[in-house]
């Protein structure tokens, strides 16, 4: 995925101006890559989303997913966003096999990659459960499994594990991170915390206040990440890792209080 010089300005009501959401952005994803994106609030990081699924059109510039321009949305993104957007009247399994109905799969093939979607994110014992039986975590699993199972190029990530409680979001951290290296999708990841950005990502993409641009790109390389009894966090390599975003971010936010 590439982000060429993307601009993204909204018109304001009654005054003739517009607001730069995002300037300037120019990015590239390699496919595979687990890449997380982290901010200031209103930096224009689910504006950024909302290009990505084809809901919106840059101003200027463009996106391509392997050479072809993102003209609408599109089956080969999914998205999983911070609130579950489940539907309540749908059990687990009938939720994960949405896409599925849009890709006009027969009935049978379509319940058995949901239970093996299911079973992916660890619920294969939940299939027939509907949304209000199910925790906060249990829901967001659905909500991964539901845009995994018609077999996206890329998985986009808005701040799904905001909502959860810290333990479940770490939890929910380590599954990411599982299912990651069992399918191999590529993966855009977008936060507000520094810890959840260095522990998940591959690469931290650091973006300025709006409008957003990119303001530094961190490599990360932290061997045993989301194996048993690792507590990676406290360990001096991930610490540094979190002050150096820090440091991006303060430096961020710096020049754009000159601007």
């Amino acid at each position: 995925m590439r982000f060429d010089s993307v601009r993204k300005e909204f018109p304001v009501r009654g005054t003739g101006t517009s607001l730069v959401a995002l300037a300037d952005l120019t990015l590239d994803v390699a496919p595979g890559e687990l890449v997380t994106l982290v901010g200031p609030s209103g930096c224009g990081k689910s504006t950024l989303l909302d290009l990505v699924t084809g809901l919106s059109e840059p101003t200027s510039g463009r996106i391509l997913l392997d050479g072809r321009p993102v003209t609408g949305p599109g089956l080969d993104r999914g998205i999983v966003f911070q609130q579950y957007a489940l539907l309540p009247w749908r059990t687990a399994q009938a939720n994960v096999e949405l896409g599925l109905e849009a890709r006009r799969l027969p009935k049978a093939q379509r319940r058995r990659i949901a239970r093996e979607h299911l079973e992916l994110v660890g619920l294969s014992g939940f299939a027939d459960r509907y949304p209000h039986e199910l925790s906060g975590g249990m829901k967001q699993r659905v909500a991964i499994a539901r845009s995994l199972a018609f077999d996206p190029e890329v998985l986009l990530m808005d701040e799904p594990f905001a909502a959860l409680d810290a333990q479940t979001r770490e939890t929910l951290q380590d599954e990411l991170l599982r299912i990651w290296r069992a399918t191999g999708k590529t993966i855009v990841f977008i936060t507000h915390g520094i810890e959840e950005a260095v522990y998940l990502g591959q690469r931290v993409v650091v973006l300025t206040p709006r409008p957003g641009r990119v303001q530094a790109v961190l490599d990360v390389d932290l061997p045993g990440r989301g194996e048993p009894g690792q507590d990676l966090r406290a360990h001096p390599t991930f610490v540094a890792l979190r002050h150096r975003v820090w440091d991006a971010l303060h430096d961020a936010r710096a020049e754009g209080g000159v601007r």
